[in-house]
């Protein structure tokens, strides 16, 4: 058994099955968090490990693509310096909580419901806003506060949320929103972990076999840049993951 509370035997299926979902979440710019924190549910391990697990896999795949996004000169400090200023302390405040396994529970029963109702109905949400520089500002922080603190409690990187949004309020093209999405996932992602690594006992060594297959799928991900299928198509279908996954907790918590 390893320091994860599972075989290895499992650690290495995780890690063939996160393969896959790096290569199609990097793809689009995201991390998989909502993914990864969804399969690890199903699994059965120690639910205190599973953020954690959740924020160093986003950590390698988003780092990835900050290098590429990077590179193509998609990213733009100006646009993503407000949500960070929110989002990294209450990451870090997130990671810093130990939570109970119900109040755990119903927090990522939540949010991976959202995350449904994000893949499934709010890709058709064709509509845009323009908002004034002050509206900015402040959309830029209250959600940068909520996705950051999320972050740090169950592990997901918020880029799913982000991205969408960020095009829909007339923020930035796609590319800078995806390019923003990966720094936003990385430096909360980051804040967390360091949070959480405190109070939590897990031997990093035992990931190793998860990080190296995120890492070559987001690799291929990137370098693919855009998949044979659009990006809609990718997350429905990851999309199926989640809501099995919500089928688990729902099991659980009754």
């Amino acid at each position: 058994m390893t320091s994860l509370g599972i075989s290895s035997e499992l650690v290495w299926l995780l890690a063939a099955t996160f393969f896959i979902v790096a290569i199609l979440y990097s793809s689009v710019g995201l991390g998989g968090g909502s993914t990864y924190t969804a399969v690890l549910t199903i699994t059965g391990i120690n639910y205190l490990m599973i953020p954690t697990v959740s924020l160093a896999l986003n950590l390698i795949v988003t780092f990835v693509g900050m290098i590429n996004y990077g590179r193509g000169g998609y990213i733009k400090f100006r646009l993503i310096a407000p949500f960070l200023f929110a989002s990294i302390p209450m990451a870090y405040l997130g990671g810093s909580i130990r939570l109970s396994r119900t109040v755990f529970l119903w927090l990522l029963l939540i949010t991976l419901l959202f995350v449904v109702f994000r893949i499934y109905f709010g890709s058709d949400l064709s509509f845009r806003f323009t908002l004034t520089t002050r509206q900015k500002v402040i959309f830029s922080l209250v959600l940068g506060s909520i996705l950051g603190f999320v972050a740090g409690t169950v592990g997901i990187g918020g880029g799913i949320y982000l991205v969408p949004l960020i095009i829909m309020f007339s923020l930035a093209n796609a590319k800078e929103a995806a390019a923003a999405g990966s720094v936003f996932i990385w430096l909360n992602s980051l804040a967390g972990i360091v949070a959480r690594s405190q109070w939590t006992n897990i031997v990093f060594m035992d990931l190793v076999p998860l990080m190296v297959m995120v890492l070559l799928g987001g690799f291929a991900g990137s370098y693919l840049g855009s998949f044979r299928f659009k990006p809609v198509v990718i997350q429905k279908t990851l999309g199926i993951v989640i809501i099995i996954a919500i089928f688990f907790i729902g099991r659980k918590i009754i």
